[in-house]
């Protein structure tokens, strides 16, 4: 289980008990409640957390990627950034694919924060290899994103992969939308009012 974990790169993430449920605006408790079960990951299936910012989409992703842990497989947690730019600045076929293995070997994936940064025609390919070659091994994605799919040519201008990509994505997927306003923001706020309300002292 260490093990597990110390590979994983999941970091430190607060446990779903603490997941305030009555913040967002919309969120379906229910569908992730179920996520929580496993049977995603047994059909290979993919997860997209779509919302703005703030809204708890990481934290949900690494919990889930944690009790795939617990349950005897392997996870990995990244950055979409992190990979893409690890991927996209491999020199030479034998590095590359060393590369892919590390994103396409555990049992789950997550890419957290696809859609903060526009990329490249480069990084839009090894986005495409990472998540078709999971796909063909019926190993599953977990996507938190801030773009709904049909702003993804956005995020990759003139990349011709991404019909494709997105076809592999959803197929075999729980899309979950969540909608509101950012609990760091919340808490941010929370801390400054409590600074104000504290009496001074000389």
């Amino acid at each position: 289980l260490d093990s597990r974990l110390k590979s994983s790169k999941l970091g430190c993430f607060k446990p779903m008990a603490d997941y305030d449920w009555s913040w967002p605006r919309a969120i379906d408790r229910q569908a992730i409640d179920e996520l929580f079960t496993l049977g995603f990951q047994a059909e290979g299936a993919n997860i997209i957390l779509v919302g703005p910012s703030g809204v708890g989409k990481t934290m949900i992703a690494k919990n889930l990627a944690h009790a795939v842990i617990r349950a005897g497989r392997t996870a990995r947690f990244t950055t979409a950034s992190a990979m893409l730019n690890e991927l996209a600045g491999q020199d030479g076929l034998t590095a590359l694919n060393r590369a892919y293995r590390r994103y396409t070997s555990p049992a789950i994936l997550v890419i957290d924060e696809l859609g903060y940064i526009a990329y490249g025609n480069r990084h839009a390919d090894v986005l495409y290899e990472v998540v078709n070659r999971r796909h063909d091994l019926g190993r599953g994605v977990i996507v938190t994103t801030n773009r709904a799919f049909k702003e993804w040519g956005e995020l990759f201008p003139n990349a011709t992969c991404v019909v494709p990509l997105v076809d592999r994505l959803v197929h075999k997927s729980d899309i979950i939308e969540i909608d509101g306003d950012s609990y760091r923001l919340k808490e941010a706020q929370a801390r400054a009012r409590s600074r104000k309300a504290r009496p001074t002292t000389i």
